[in-house]
Parts: C-alpha cells; structure tokens; sequence
C-alpha cells in the first residue's frame, strides 16, 4: 500500500492512501539510473524504471539526440554518460545542470 504518515489529532498518525506520482519524470529516472549504470541494456534499464522497453529507448534516444547523453557502442553492447554540464529544460530549472541533479539524487560517475 502506498501512502503518508498524517497527523490526523492528538492520539497520533494514520497512514492514508496518495494517488500514484513522482516528482521525477521517466527521464528524470534515466538519467539517474544510467549515472549509476552506464553499461545497463535497455531490458535493465526498463524494469528499473517501471516502463516498457520501447519506451525506455525512446527516452534514451531523445537524450542523445538532445545532448543529454552519449551513447558508445562496444561489440553488440551499448555504454551511455552523461553529460553534466547540459542544462535541465524547464525555465523554472534552466540556471542549473544536469550534473546537479544526479550528484543530488546520489548518481555516480558525475564529476564536479
């Protein structure tokens, strides 16, 4: 069951239901999963995440296309880094980077 910890009255907490929401997006999730797992396949990369297979290709094709990521084929297998410095997209978010984040949310392989 999914839910919060409510105040409810002075005899304590009651654990209520919340509708289902991150505060990441699918791409939020990439990017962190891939900053820890840079040698993931895609299949990894989907069960992680909770997503389809063609969907966790096409976030990870629209970050590469965006500069977001860089892909590196090796033999059949693909490795994926980040790129820090890229901006985050939102106008409310655009003063800080990717790198920011990922460091924020405990990624790895992020250098300052």
């Amino acid at each position: 069951m999914t839910g919060i910890w409510k105040h409810v009255s002075t005899s304590g907490y009651m654990l209520t239901t919340v509708s289902e929401w991150n505060f990441l997006t699918n791409y939020g999730h990439v990017v962190v999963y891939l900053s820890t797992n840079p040698d993931a396949r895609i299949r990894d990369l989907a069960d992680a995440i909770g997503i389809t297979e063609r969907a966790a290709q096409r976030i990870v094709s629209d970050l590469v296309d965006a500069g977001y990521l860089t892909r590196t084929k090796t033999g059949r297998r693909n490795s994926y880094e980040i790129n820090p410095e890229a901006p985050l997209r939102h106008p409310l978010e655009r003063d800080h980077e990717v790198g920011e984040l990922v460091r924020a949310l405990g990624g790895t392989g992020i250098t300052a």
